[in-house]
């Protein structure tokens, strides 16, 4: 891993970024990025557990969460970098009557049932059709609905996790960090709440709205998001490094 700016002095390391894939995906969503911000960035693209990759999962579902956290606190340990918080546990904590929170509990409902019925196809049609819009299932090649299929009691464990997280509203105020939060203007009710009360408890947060991405963003419309969290990583980039300088 090449680990300098070029004539830049040589304790100045090039930063890293980790970038975090979603339930059911890999970290080859983020190929796109990758190319946009190399060689001026490192980037690590890992896969969760149970996905790509990575080993599966053995433990109980509501500690894969932790786990995966874990794994990945170590690697920006190591090499500097950091993970986006997941915040599906804020529609639970504020609110919970909401019709987002319902609609959560419902699909994951329905996918533990499906589950417990040995019928992984149920389970990842109604996963994949309530993230993606009706009919998407269908669409799909055999081999994606195995794969995604195969992946389904990794991602009910998910939803397990993250609806006990300890994580609450009010502690996302506590995250001083520049944030670039990208939403999709079609997206599901449930993300959009999310976006409301995040954007309300992060006090240092850039929202954008994308027009006509709903979900699946960072794979529909890669080049748009790729574009923009390049962009605000250069920004900040530009910022540490004069620091950087000043310090030297």
């Amino acid at each position: 891993m090449n680990l300098l700016y070029g004539t830049e002095p040589a304790h100045i390391a090039k930063p890293t970024v980790v970038c975090l894939h979603a339930s059911g995906g890999s970290g080859a969503q983020w190929k796109t990025l990758a190319r946009q911000v190399q060689p001026d960035l490192n980037v690590l693209t890992p896969d969760l557990y149970g996905h790509g990759n990575a080993p599966g999962w053995q433990g109980a579902p509501a500690d894969i969460v932790a786990a995966d956290t874990a794994r990945i606190s170590r690697l920006a340990a190591e090499i500097g970098g950091a993970y986006e918080p997941v915040a599906m546990r804020v529609l639970f904590d504020y609110h919970r009557r909401h019709r987002a929170a319902a609609e959560v509990a419902e699909v994951a409902g329905d996918i533990r049932r499906a589950l417990n019925g040995h019928d992984l196809a149920r389970a990842g049609e109604r996963f994949v059709d309530y993230w993606a819009g009706p009919g998407h299932w269908a669409q799909l090649g055999a081999e994606r609905r195995a794969a995604f299929a195969s992946r389904m009691p990794v991602i009910h464990s998910h939803f397990v996790a993250l609806r006990n997280d300890d994580v609450r509203l009010r502690d996302y105020a506590r995250l001083d960090a520049p944030v670039l939060y990208l939403a999709g203007r079609a997206t599901r009710l449930s993300a959009r709440r999310m976006t409301e009360l995040m954007t309300y408890a992060l006090p240092n947060v850039e929202l954008e709205m994308l027009d006509g991405m709903a979900h699946l963003g960072p794979i529909t419309h890669a080049d748009d998001v790729a574009g923009r969290i390049a962009l605000s990583l250069r920004k900040h980039v530009g910022l540490w490094r004069m620091n950087e300088r000043k310090v030297a």
